[in-house]
């Protein structure tokens, strides 16, 4: 048997497994079992300052993350020919913005009490 073909499974495999491993992404978070426990200190380690932020009149701190950043803006264009008549050209310039908004309100002394997720 040919060395090539004598190896070429087990590479064929291991590049399989290499690729649906990359592809896995991670558990959501389960935030009902953080309230509670989980810190406002935390939270800026784990997602950095948040993108917005309020205090409330009780105290609480209401801050907001977007955890999926914006798509990127996006071009179009196209030309057509219009049988005997020409072409036309056009364009379409643009940005989506497909993002999810993490809300998490902090106590005073900083623990987790309430969150929420917005897609926007």
């Amino acid at each position: 048997m040919n060395l090539a073909v004598k190896f070429s499974l087990p590479v064929t495999l291991a590049l399989a497994v290499a690729f649906l491993a990359g592809c896995a992404t991670p558990p959501p978070i389960d935030w009902d079992s953080r309230v509670g426990h989980y810190t406002y200190d935390q939270a800026l380690t784990e997602f950095g300052s948040p993108d917005r932020q309020s205090r409330l009149s009780d105290g609480k701190v209401v801050s907001k993350w977007f955890v999926q950043p914006p798509v990127a803006p996006r071009f179009n264009s196209g030309m057509s020919y219009y049988g005997n008549n020409g072409f036309g050209a056009g364009q379409t310039i643009g940005s989506s913005f497909n993002s999810r908004m993490l809300q998490l309100t902090f106590d005073t002394n900083g623990k987790l009490t309430a969150w929420s997720k917005n897609n926007y």
